[in-house]
């Protein structure tokens, strides 16, 4: 499969995504750690990709998002944007928000 599709599909099957660099667990810098914690506080499971460990879409995501750096948080298949804004909108209360909005209720 080619890498496009790949992105296209991780970002399709999981209602909230996180590229970053490292994991939630460990950041590997200080924009992802911030965005991951801020996602982490919305409560929800959410998926992540670790771009330092997936060169391909590390170098081909931008391309896609049309976004040039990392973290990016995408919700409901649409990208939310970067730490500044993952940051700015958790700060606000809009982030739980969005995510509540796009994560199903699990019965």
């Amino acid at each position: 499969m080619d890498i496009m599709e790949t992105i296209k599909n991780q970002i399709a099957d999981n209602n909230v995504i996180l590229y970053m660099k490292g994991s939630p667990d460990a950041p590997q810098c200080g924009f992802s750690m911030k965005a991951s914690q801020a996602v982490m506080a919305c409560g929800q499971r959410f998926a992540f990709v670790d771009v330092l460990t997936n060169p391909d879409i590390r170098a081909n995501l931008p391309k896609y998002a049309n976004w040039p750096t990392f973290p990016q948080l995408w919700v409901g298949g649409e990208l939310i944007g970067g730490c500044d804004i993952i940051t700015e909108m958790h700060e606000k209360g809009e982030l739980k928000t969005v995510i509540d909005a796009a994560v199903p209720d699990e019965a």
